[in-house]
């Protein structure tokens, strides 16, 4: 069966046919557009040219960021720059024309949908993975099922406070793993340090090369001895590994799966990470906690939203 993966992202819609071993056979990426009009327009221009490229699909897998009631597809609360989408069934933007099966979830759902099918999570019954990319999104597997929770929100793993006096969330808790462990707080991190005017070679390529103030810059630095980065990177670690244990005795996974651009930057540490899970978990566990970055290697969202329509439902 050859199914249509969708995944709409704030700066770029992506969507492509994927095949039951997970080939790509037939991409297409357009800017999102800022408004629904256009959005639709957009959206059904590359699937009219995917559908002439490969044929109809059996079904279609949507991913999308905010919360999306899976039995419906409805997009419950999606703010920022998609905020338009907010209360429409994405079932109604792709499916009804194409009148073929279509699910959708948030993109931390889906991205371990995509591990269950092909990847890390694969013939297994409990998984937890967290999406560490600008922000922290995560999903669980438990018993064989995606967890969602009463009113959809279980798995939003970004939101376990790690530090109960931190700094503000956007979710309006405080100190959440996103503030201290997504690209954009460790980014931020640096930039505080470079402005109190600590001494360190992030000074130069952010004062200078603002282009090269990504969260992988501060990483390399913190791997070559840089002592500020290393001081931001092991307070990210420490409190990384604290939401991974308190996630381990929760769920009791099989694996933890790490995914997106600051767990790909943060590749170097992972060894000291599993290090410090293992020294914390070891008495209840009992046993080592596999934890490994994701294995579906493809970046643009496609094969897991594809995943999505393969995945068993439960």
């Amino acid at each position: 069966m050859v199914v249509l993966g969708i995944h709409i992202g704030s700066a770029q819609m992506r969507a492509g046919m994927v095949d039951e071993k997970g080939a790509i056979l037939a991409a297409r990426s357009v800017s999102t557009p800022n408004e629904l009009e256009s959005f639709c327009s957009a959206l059904r221009h590359a699937l009219d040219w995917l559908i002439d490229a490969s044929g109809k699909p059996g079904a279609v897998g949507v991913s999308c960021k905010g919360k999306i009631d899976r039995d419906t597809t409805r997009v419950e609360i999606l703010p920022g720059a998609l905020h338009f989408l907010q209360g429409l069934a994405l079932s109604d933007l792709v499916g009804m024309p194409l009148d073929v099966p279509v699910f959708a979830d948030n993109d931390a759902r889906v991205a371990l949908a995509g591990e269950i099918v092909w990847g890390a999570a694969h013939g297994l019954q409990d998984a937890v993975m967290l999406t560490l990319g600008a922000g922290v999104g995560g999903a669980v597997l438990s018993g064989g099922s995606l967890l969602r929770g009463h009113s959809g929100v279980a798995g939003q793993l970004g939101h376990l406070t790690v530090e109960p006096d931190g700094a503000v969330c956007l979710c309006g808790n405080r100190g959440c793993l996103e503030t201290v462990f997504s690209a954009r707080a460790i980014e931020a991190a640096a930039w505080s340090a470079v402005h109190r005017g600590c001494s360190s070679v992030l000074t130069s390529l952010f004062r200078g090369q603002p282009q090269l103030a990504t969260c992988r810059t501060v990483f390399q630095a913190a791997a070559e001895g840089d002592y500020v980065a290393k001081a931001i990177v092991t307070g990210a670690m420490d409190r990384l590994a604290s939401a991974i244990v308190s996630l381990a005795h929760i769920f009791d996974p099989e694996v933890v799966i790490l995914g997106g651009r600051a767990a790909d930057a943060a590749g170097d540490f992972l060894d000291d990470l599993r290090q410090r899970v293992w020294t914390r978990s070891r008495t209840l566990l009992g046993r080592d906690l596999p934890i490994v970055e994701a294995q579906v290697a493809d970046k643009s969202g496609i094969l897991s939203a594809a995943g999505l329509a393969i995945a068993p439902r439960s």
